[in-house]
């Protein structure tokens, strides 16, 4: 396609086609059927980013009138700097959308909120498996060598 991509901060009446998108992001990552999120997660994490207090923020790739993309992020305090590290939790595209500079566009545009909030660092972790997006990653931010561990409680 060869129209521009516009990334703007998501609005709340987005939801059908952003609840579309973030149902292909669970789907990418094996969350659905039976390991399906909860809808009281979803519509936790839609009112989350109309909340004035949360610090969980959203915004939408547009092309031609049309979603094509989602980045969710979020601002926490850390015991290594001043400002607030800014964490880049959730990033997807359509598979239509692929490699055409949205992904880009929507980290870019991360970046520049976290500019604006003062937070000196954006970070954000993917699959081990996610070779496709790594190489759009490795262009765009330095690998931090961490390794993340948790356990579900």
């Amino acid at each position: 396609m060869n129209d521009p991509v516009l990334v703007r901060s998501v609005a709340e009446d987005d939801y059908p086609a952003w609840k579309t998108l973030w149902d292909g992001y669970n789907t990418f990552y094996g969350r659905h059927g039976d390991t399906a999120l909860p809808a009281a997660v979803t519509a936790m994490t839609w009112s989350r980013f109309f909340d004035a207090y949360e610090p969980v923020h959203a915004l939408v790739a547009e092309r031609g009138g049309a979603l094509v993309g989602l980045a969710h992020f979020l601002f926490h305090r850390s015991t290594t700097q001043i400002g607030p590290s800014c964490y880049l939790q959730d990033l997807f595209t359509t598979a239509a959308a692929r490699g055409q500079g949205v992904g880009r566009a929507l980290i870019e545009a991360v970046y520049r909120r976290a500019q604006t909030a003062g937070a000196p660092r954006v970070y954000w972790q993917t699959q081990e498996t996610n070779t496709a997006a790594m190489k759009l990653y490795d262009k765009v931010a330095d690998r931090s060598g961490f390794v993340v561990y948790r356990k579900m409680l």
